[in-house]
């Protein structure tokens, strides 16, 4: 008998269900990745959420995870549309426990210095890999602003 794809996605959510992987559960905070990939109007929308859902539900893990083009806001110097500074915000968001991460590949490829990342923000080998790790191994939901 031939199972639909539909059906095997399903009994896959069930038994992740299950062991508790995939779902948080009572009193468990939600924990969830913004993706940041194409600049710097993307990260500003990104910002903003997370103020807006820390302040629905401040006991939110977020973790943004930046690459590509997406990795202009965490530069020193960086501002926003309106010349403001992005580093007030992201410090503002870190000390309420928002993590931000950069892909060590994108400051590679584009020749930027480690040093040019505002002070706070983990840089990771791979911003994608990351992703993937968090959402398989850990159990984070996936933004996209």
């Amino acid at each position: 008998m031939k199972r639909s794809l539909g059906m095997m996605a399903a009994a896959a959510a069930l038994a992740m269900a299950a062991n508790g992987s995939a779902f948080a559960g009572p009193g468990d905070p939600v924990k969830v990745i913004y993706h940041i990939n194409e600049g710097n109007e993307q990260a500003t929308d990104g910002l903003r959420n997370a103020s807006n859902h820390l302040k629905a539900d401040p006991k939110a893990k977020i973790v943004f995870v930046a690459h590509s083009k997406g990795i202009r806001f965490l530069l020193d110097g960086a501002k926003d549309a309106n010349n403001s500074p992005y580093d007030a915000i992201v410090q503002d968001l870190a000390g309420k426990g928002v993590e931000f991460r950069l892909c060590a590949f994108t400051l590679e490829r584009g020749k930027i210095d480690k040093s040019k990342v505002i002070q706070g923000v983990n840089i990771v080998p791979s911003g994608v890999a990351e992703i993937g790790l968090l959402q398989a191994r850990e159990g984070f939901a996936y933004l996209k602003p």
